[in-house]
């Protein structure tokens, strides 16, 4: 096992720098795709010997690529796919990191050194990422050095990486969190407004309040129409106020 180099105090001032960089993007939005992007176009920056980067995900309907900082990245990512092996599938499935020289790669994955071969790309190196339990994948680095990155280089990744995805899954359970609260404003309002149509029936109609819901539920069903919705409209009529909205929602 070959044992981990110290990394310089300038270098581990870039790392810094690029997560600072990252921190403003993550203020400024929640978009994961934006956010991988800038994690693309920083990681180059961090790692030494780095000219291209991709991010590859993990899908039920295959893999895919989020961001990249270059065309040939994303043509290199598409050869492994089409291969269902490699270096950035490798690191992703089994959650290791992976480096090495594209030449010494034609044995294990020859579709994907050939098209890295083509382009002219002679090293790389993947890091494992996980954004949440519903996204996994890798931070993929590509060389066109036959340096096979260092031991240093994948520290320097590695780093970058665990503090990259500790920042988007915070962003993620904020966004998890915003949208849990927007469902309950939103049944909030539904159950607010059904109340108005249940009182209003049992004011107008004498009926009991189990009454009153089974008389709107069951004109739901014969309308087809959201049980939310009738109420609404119900209770805009009563009072003679316009709805908000008269778009259909139905039941299914």
């Amino acid at each position: 096992m070959t044992d981990r180099v110290p990394l310089p105090a300038a270098q581990l001032a870039e790392i810094a720098a690029a997560l600072e960089s990252l921190t403003s993007v993550l203020v400024s939005t929640t978009h994961k795709e934006t956010i991988l992007q800038a994690v693309a176009e920083q990681v180059v920056s961090v790692v030494p010997g780095a000219d291209m980067a991709s991010i590859t995900l993990l899908a039920e309907a295959g893999p895919y690529t989020s961001a990249s900082t270059d065309p040939r990245a994303w043509q290199i990512d598409d050869a492994q796919y089409a291969e269902g092996d490699g270096p950035c599938l490798r690191a992703a499935r089994r959650g290791e990191l992976v480096r090495i020289e594209v030449p010494r790669a034609e044995q294990l994955w020859p579709v994907f050194a050939r098209a890295a071969g083509d382009l002219g790309v002679g090293s790389f190196l993947a890091a494992p990422l996980t954004i949440d339990r519903h996204a996994v994948g890798a931070v993929n680095l590509f060389s066109f050095g036959g340096h096979g990155f260092h031991e240093v280089d994948a520290q320097f990744l590695r780093l970058y990486t665990v503090v990259a995805q500790a920042a988007m899954q915070s962003v993620g359970r904020a966004r998890v969190a915003e949208e849990q609260v927007e469902q309950l404003r939103g049944a909030m309002a539904s159950r607010a407004v059904i109340e108005q149509a249940k009182g209003i029936l049992m004011a107008v109609r004498g009926l009991t309040e189990d009454q009153a819901f089974q008389e709107l539920v069951s004109q739901s069903q014969r309308s087809n129409v959201k049980l939310r919705t009738l109420a609404r409209r119900f209770v805009a009529m009563a009072t003679g106020r316009a709805e908000s909205s008269t778009e259909d929602e139905p039941t299914a």
